[in-house]
């Protein structure tokens, strides 16, 4: 079991590593689902962690229709990002329709070779997950980070526990294409059971309640917090 933990500050990203977490997810702005670090930030954090360092390329805030303009910013972020130490980037472009932009994602993951590339969680605004997996796929990704791209019935983004059978049914159908990182909602009190009912090796989580989220309050990590985590996916 692959344990991805999401941060944006260093002080998080040390308590990720000491705590056992197999890689990072770096971003900054967790508030509004993260942007593309500094490259202080990311130096600074290749610098203190041994661990597998992913690092977010998503320009700004908002939707994930992007222009040409803005896919190109991206392409250099990409580009220092891998000058900087990353093991992967964390990407994701939707067209007008929400449907996965195969030609400009397949240009931020050849751009980011040899490095790893995952599709964000844009992922679950697709209204067709079955094409979209196949699109990421396409476009040459290794990993989706999705809950399962269903919905509650308040027609809210479900968790990956509330889309629990559209994750397993992704895994099934991505298995020997594409690893499936099971993310959105999941804590130390869920973790056993999304992955018991999706079959996921990978999950991802911030560790933070939505609370925080909403507040915008700075979050710190603490090792005990992802020890705790990591022997609740495990058990």
């Amino acid at each position: 079991m692959i344990v991805e933990i999401c941060v944006d500050s260093l002080a998080s990203a040390i308590a990720a590593d000491r705590g056992g977490a197999d890689r990072v997810e770096l971003c900054e702005q967790l508030e509004v689902g993260g942007v593309t670090p500094a490259l202080s930030l990311v130096r600074d954090v290749r610098a203190a962690i041994k661990c597998k360092l992913h690092v977010l390329i998503r320009v700004r805030a908002g939707d994930f229709f992007y222009t040409g303009a803005e896919v190109a910013t991206m392409l250099r972020q990409i580009e220092a990002m891998k000058s900087h130490g990353a093991d992967g980037v964390v990407i994701g472009v939707l067209d007008g329709a929400c449907r996965i932009d195969v030609a400009d994602t397949h240009e931020l993951v050849r751009r980011a070779r040899p490095l790893t590339a995952t599709f964000h969680r844009a992922f679950d605004q697709s209204p067709n997950p079955d094409r979209a997996l196949n699109d990421v796929i396409v476009a040459g990704c290794e990993r989706v980070l999705t809950t399962g791209g269903a919905r509650n019935d308040g027609g809210e983004f479900a968790t990956a526990l509330e889309g629990a059978d559209s994750l397993h049914a992704l895994t099934q159908a991505g298995a020997g294409r594409i690893t499936v990182l099971a993310g959105g909602g999941i804590r130390a009190s869920n973790v056993a059971e999304v992955i018991r009912r999706t079959g996921v090796t990978e999950v991802h989580s911030s560790l933070i309640d939505h609370a925080s989220y909403r507040s915008g309050a700075p979050f710190t990590l603490t090792e005990d917090q992802v020890r705790a985590f990591i022997r609740a996916c495990r058990s």
